[in-house]
């Protein structure tokens, strides 16, 4: 190991003007340990000039870590070096630490007053990128330790928190750091010239105007930011809560916040207030109040759509809740009734109030009101009016068809699933088919075959793949069940070209065996060779053993060795060392000493075979690394591979020699 320093520096030097980023910074670490503690001075100042110009400050900060736990002494320098590149978070904590260590010499010659100053600037200055410290416990913590220079501090924290958005804890503080001056000057005076505290009435009030002060803290708070912002709807409930108990003052507080809050300039949701204003008088038994609020809500100008469905169908479980079931009908029906005017849900430039009939969310609770309160023909009115306005969904035609079959309506719900299907596309409508089909066999099984077959290959027509086997394998049932086995045939051969590639393995295999066990085993063959040609490898492996171990079962033993001969090209032998074994096991049971020369034949053919093709992918990949300046590592590990695996020789010295070089 070299401990020569000046030659670890000029290899240093060297390789940091050639660019070479890594290897430079694993040359300095490597100088590090070979040389002793004493000589580090010398290497560590190329060291960090060198991580300083890197355009990452990663590997300087890491690097600058480790230079501290040597020289903690130079802890300025560090921190001037994250100022410069942002990260400032890192460079409070590093200067807290120094301010706090009363042994710390600053190189600089800054007093401990100067470092705590600079402190308070970075910290006071940039609160949002200074996460780590707890600034108004550090800058009050100067207030007590630095009593000559307040002024600064007092400044310093009102800067933080104008600077965090925080005005009205700059005021709040200042407020309250002067009541409390006043009081203790006050408590001074009473003590020199000798009175009793307890006598001294403005002493008494001073503190209770404070404790009030105190007191009045949040509501304070809150009076601010409702100032800087009135359309904040979730300070206006937190300001209710604050007059929890006080049912005058929360009153009055909803009807100032419905009054101020501009719907269309709202932050949050401005429906709530007016909601929480009625379940006010609703928990306090005054219904026709929480009615007359409902009412007065109805009429307010939302920004959404969603806004007032939200008000009317609270409204409704209001009258719910107490058991007034009419009256929620009624107010679910005046919300979806057609306006004079009609709109467009989305057009902005409509109120409101002349869109909420398209609303599936006030729709959808009628239609549940109407199925447990009111009559049959109210009810399918009420799902014919939402299919009509095409805002169904696919849930709400499989429940209006579930609707119909329960009241035994059983073509009706089969024309509903017909009009959802024609308002949906895929992948949208399968829910609807998959029910629909289901229901229909369920209805019918094979009485009305033909227009099952009907239902089928519309459904079929332009269905994804990612959707067809399920359709595929019900269709294929029913012919099973209620039709023709070379129908069902016909069914699973379509489903095995037109399902994902993933699942059309799984489908021959559902194919097979329904053949097999309706036209027995020998049926299988053409599904076995079909199968064979348009599987992956990975798949058509399995399958050619199957078929194989079905043929020798039979006694066709001439078949199963063709099948064995066929899959092994697609076998490479140091990849699928169970299919070899397999037809190695195959002919000890059925064939002779040819026989498995032949195999064995074969097997060396299809390594060959597979050997070439390692090669001449490797020759390509050398061929366009070696086009650059040098070969890369992976490319010569793949030449020395190649070399030891077709000629099995010893790798050539050079290249070995390029990878320790590397």
């Amino acid at each position: 190991m070299v401990i020569m320093p000046r030659i670890w520096l000029d290899y240093c030097q060297f390789l940091v003007t050639q660019c070479k980023i890594t290897r430079s910074r694993r040359t300095f670490d490597r100088a590090l340990r070979a040389l002793p503690v004493t000589q580090h001075p010398r290497i560590w100042p190329l060291y960090l000039r060198f991580v300083r110009n890197l355009p990452l400050p990663e590997t300087a900060i890491r690097v600058y870590r480790r230079y501290l736990k040597l020289s903690p002494e130079n802890a300025e320098e560090y921190i001037d070096y994250l100022r410069s590149v942002g990260r400032l978070d890192e460079a409070a904590v590093r200067l807290a630490t120094v301010v706090n260590d009363e042994s710390f010499v600053s190189k600089e010659g800054k007093s401990n007053y100067q470092l705590w100053h600079e402190l308070c600037d970075l910290i006071s200055q940039n609160p949002d990128k200074v996460t780590s410290l707890n600034v108004g416990a550090i800058i009050r913590g100067g207030l007590t330790r630095f009593t000559d220079q307040l002024g600064k501090l007092w400044c310093s924290l009102a800067d933080y928190y104008i600077r965090s958005g925080h005005f009205e804890k700059v005021l709040f503080d200042s407020y309250a750091q002067f009541e409390e001056s006043m009081i203790a000057a006050k408590m001074e005076t009473t003590a020199e010239m000798g009175q009793d505290e307890d006598d001294d009435i403005d002493l008494e009030l001073r503190l209770a105007r404070f404790e009030q002060l105190i007191a009045r803290r949040p509501l304070l708070l809150n009076s601010v930011l409702l100032r800087q912002n009135p359309h904040n709807v979730h300070e206006w409930h937190k300001r209710v809560k604050l007059y929890e108990g006080n049912p005058r003052q929360i009153i009055n507080t909803y009807t100032e916040a419905v009054q101020t809050v501009d719907p269309m300039k709202a932050t949050g949701k401005p429906h709530s207030l007016w909601v929480s204003f009625a379940k006010f008088y609703e928990e306090n038994e005054q219904l026709d109040d929480a009615r007359t609020i409902f009412e007065k809500a109805t009429k307010v100008n939302y920004k959404q759509v969603d806004d007032l469905a939200a008000v009317w169908c609270e409204y409704g479980e209001m009258e719910l809740r107490h058991e007034n079931y009419e009256q929620a009908l009624r107010i679910l029906r005046k919300a979806t009734a057609i306006p004079s005017k009609k709109a467009e849900y989305f057009d902005a430039s409509e109120p409101v109030q002349n869109r909420v009939y398209k609303s599936l969310k006030v729709w959808s609770m009628l239609a549940d009101l109407e199925e447990s309160l009111g009559t049959f023909q109210s009810t399918k009115a009420v799902y014919d009016r939402i299919i009509d306005l095409r805002i169904a969904t696919p849930q709400i035609i499989i429940n209006y068809a579930m609707f119909l079959e329960e009241h035994n309506y059983f073509e009706e719900s089969f024309k509903a699933y017909e009009r959802g299907i024609a308002l949906f596309r895929w992948p949208n409508v399968y829910d609807i088919w998959n029910t629909y089909l289901t229901k229909f066999i369920d209805r019918y099984g094979g009485k009305k075959l033909e227009r099952a077959r009907d239902l089928f290959e519309q459904a079929l027509d332009g269905c994804p793949a990612k959707f067809a086997k399920t359709i595929y394998l019900l269709y294929a049932k029913l012919e099973e069940e209620y039709g023709l086995a070379r129908h069902a045939m016909a069914v699973y051969e379509r489903a095995t070209q037109a399902v994902e590639t993933e699942e059309r393995h799984l489908m021959f295999n559902i194919y097979i065996k329904r053949a097999a066990e309706i036209y027995g085993v020998t049926y299988t063959r053409a599904i076995y060779q079909k199968a064979i040609e348009v599987l992956p490898d990975e798949h058509a492996r399995d399958m050619c053993l199957r078929f194989a171990d079905m043929e020798s079962k039979l006694g066709e033993i001439d078949r199963a060795r063709a099948i064995y001969s066929y899959c092994s090209q697609i076998c490479d032998p140091r990849v699928t060392a169970n299919f070899w074994q397999t037809w190695k096991e195959f002919e000890i049971r059925h064939g002779n000493e040819d026989t498995i020369r032949e195999m064995l034949r074969i097997k060396r053919s299809v390594q060959a075979t597979y050997n070439t093709q390692v090669n001449f992918m490797s020759s390509q990949m050398l061929k366009t690394c070696f086009t650059h300046e040098n070969a890369c590592t992976n490319c010569l590990f793949l030449f020395a591979f190649t070399e030891v695996q077709l000629e099995q020789k010893s790798v050539p010295t050079a290249v070995f020699g390029g990878l320790k070089d590397d």
